[in-house]
């Protein structure tokens, strides 16, 4: 009898799998994709410790170790990018935790710039600055101000990139922040009217401590970032301006420029792969932080 009963439960086990096949399938395509776009291009992580040429390929060409993160690191533009990098995400973060007061106010208007491309936003941006017939030197001129001939201007530049960034990125961010306020019981804040609470103190003792866990985890993949610069809004907002590098060059627009301009694939190689790497650890260290403040909020 228990021979049979054990059988018995192999035999639908076995049915249970095999009815199963349609949702096997449908993760097939997404892990090919993954494995193909994503694993095997990593390949060519073995770039940025070769010197790498293009008749040799990239097994043929000779290794030379960590001379070309060496190599990086002793440029003169290399405490310049790494400042710019830093500083803008830092302050484009902080800029957005901010803005989210207008979650609901403007949640449409908001919401349409994330699905226009760098390169619209840049010829938008221009007409609004073009030295000679911006819309911006128009209306100073209007007022009796002497225009500014903004590209020549790199200290202008970090506040016209944060409010660029903000402007493009805070509706899709308020969406996120929306679905999980949208998820919150009902009945907590029912409770808490009829404990007396006005709408100041729902959100403080209701809405926010529902939040925390997803402005935990944004904040995690927001820190794993800070290495790693937008490079549509610094190359095609500045259009690639040399005068304004001093404030607007950072990694990953020097990264372009080496493989573009010089041709070095070894060197670029070499910052992307630093980039992912302390990317990595940034986001490592932060959930570690996370997990001994509470274990719930972290991230893995």
């Amino acid at each position: 009898m228990k021979m049979s009963k054990n059988s018995h439960t192999i035999t639908k086990r076995k049915k249970l799998n095999s009815s199963q096949w349609q949702l096997i399938s449908l993760v097939v395509i997404p892990l090919l994709f993954v494995f193909v776009f994503s694993y095997i291009p990593m390949f060519g992580i073995i770039i940025a410790f070769k010197d790498y040429r293009y008749d040799l390929g990239i097994l043929g060409s000779e290794w030379v170790g960590l001379d070309n993160f060496l190599y990086f690191f002793k440029t003169n533009d290399f405490w310049n990018i790494t400042k710019n990098t830093l500083v803008m995400n830092l302050a484009v973060l902080f800029y957005e935790v901010h803005s989210r007061k207008a979650i609901k106010t403007y949640q449409t208007l908001a919401i349409v710039p994330h699905f226009l491309s760098w390169v619209v936003v840049g010829y938008i941006g221009y007409a609004f600055l073009q030295p000679n017939n911006g819309i911006i030197n128009q209306v100073l001129e209007f007022f009796g101000i002497e225009g500014v001939d903004w590209y020549s201007t790199p200290a202008v530049w970090p506040v016209i990139l944060i409010i660029v960034s903000v402007w493009k990125h805070v509706g899709m961010d308020c969406i996120i922040y929306y679905a999980t306020m949208m998820g919150i019981d009902a009945s907590l804040y029912e409770a808490a009217a009829l404990d007396g609470a006005n709408k100041w103190k729902q959100i403080l003792h209701v809405t926010i401590p529902s939040l925390v866990p997803i402005i935990v985890i944004l904040a995690i993949m927001k820190v794993g970032n800070i290495f790693r610069a937008d490079f549509g809004l610094f190359y095609q907002m500045t259009r690639d301006i040399g005068a304004l590098y001093p404030t607007t060059d950072v990694l990953d627009t020097y990264i372009y420029r080496t493989m573009r301009v010089i041709g070095d694939m070894s060197t670029s190689s070499a910052m992307g792969l630093l980039q992912s790497v302390v990317g990595f650890v940034l986001v490592v260290i932060t959930n570690a932080i996370t997990k001994k403040v509470d274990d719930s909020l972290a991230l893995f």
